[in-house]
């Protein structure tokens, strides 16, 4: 196939392009930087996602037959510039694969949007629109947006990632939850999440090219609580977490954690299917 990928250079989309390339496949990679063709049959092109009329140029020069939205904008922690890019970056993305003609759009969404509940959420279980703290409703909206604006291709998969660690990741030694457990601000209650491990993140990516039209949640086997996975992260990365670990705290109830069973049925597993353990 050929495959145009937006966010080739982010913690998926560089373990994603050599994996595809090892499958035969061709790929455009979108580029801020020069354009041109690299080592091991990756062709370049400089754009930028908020340019929508020179995105639709070089996607129509690409004749891709599955464009790839793996845009994230988190480097410097900021929400409101990754909403943004789920909004207004997967417009003139999905926008510039229809006036190519593209079938399939592949776009990268995250499990933990859905509305509450106490068991953990499958693909038909409605976002979490109203949620009442608005900083999580205006996540969710964008997630929202994202989705519509993806199901708009003929064909289309939304990978629901669960909370990704590993290299590369805010989940390591030097990043955004080793700092925060250094400063004993990492959650230790019994919120539950599904994680995900990047390389898993990576494989699914590559399967979803011929997988149905649809949302998959993309997680670790099991939702774990905080209670959990907080002590055991921190000694990963060398750390003592000096704070009690809140055993009977209330849970956000959104923090439900999401099921695999879809994705396994479809004929992925992650390789590395405890994410956590105390």
């Amino acid at each position: 196939m050929r495959i145009f990928i937006a966010g080739a250079t982010g913690a998926i989309g560089r373990r994603l392009v050599p994996l595809l390339l090892t499958e035969g496949h061709q790929v455009t990679a979108l580029t801020r930087g020069s354009g041109g063709t690299v080592g091991g049959g990756v062709t370049t092109v400089v754009g930028d996602v908020y340019d929508g009329a020179r995105l639709r140029e070089v996607v129509a020069g690409a004749r891709p037959d599955v464009v790839m939205h793996q845009l994230t904008d988190l480097a410097s922690r900021d929400f409101a510039a990754n909403s943004r890019i789920r909004r207004e970056g997967t417009r003139n993305l999905v926008d510039a694969a229809l006036a190519a003609g593209v079938r399939r759009v592949v776009s990268q969404s995250i499990a933990w949007a859905y509305e509450p509940g106490s068991t953990p959420a499958v693909e038909s279980t409605p976002l979490d629109l109203h949620a009442p703290d608005a900083t999580r409703r205006a996540t969710v909206e964008a997630v929202a947006t994202l989705e519509a604006i993806t199901a708009e291709a003929p064909e289309w998969v939304l990978l629901r990632y669960g909370m990704l660690y590993g290299p590369d990741t805010w989940y390591t030694k030097g990043a955004l939850m080793a700092d925060l457990a250094t400063t004993g601000n990492l959650p230790t209650g019994p919120d539950i999440t599904s994680f995900l491990h990047i390389d898993d993140a990576t494989t699914a990516a590559a399967a979803a090219l011929t997988w149905p039209t649809g949302p998959v949640n993309v997680v670790d086997n099991t939702p774990t609580p905080a209670t959990t996975w907080a002590p055991a992260f921190a000694q990963s990365v060398g750390i003592s977490l000096d704070v009690p670990i809140e055993t009977n705290a209330v849970r956000t109830p959104w923090a439900r954690g999401a099921s695999n069973a879809y994705a396994r049925s479809l004929g992925w597993s992650p390789a590395h299917p405890t994410s956590f353990t105390s």
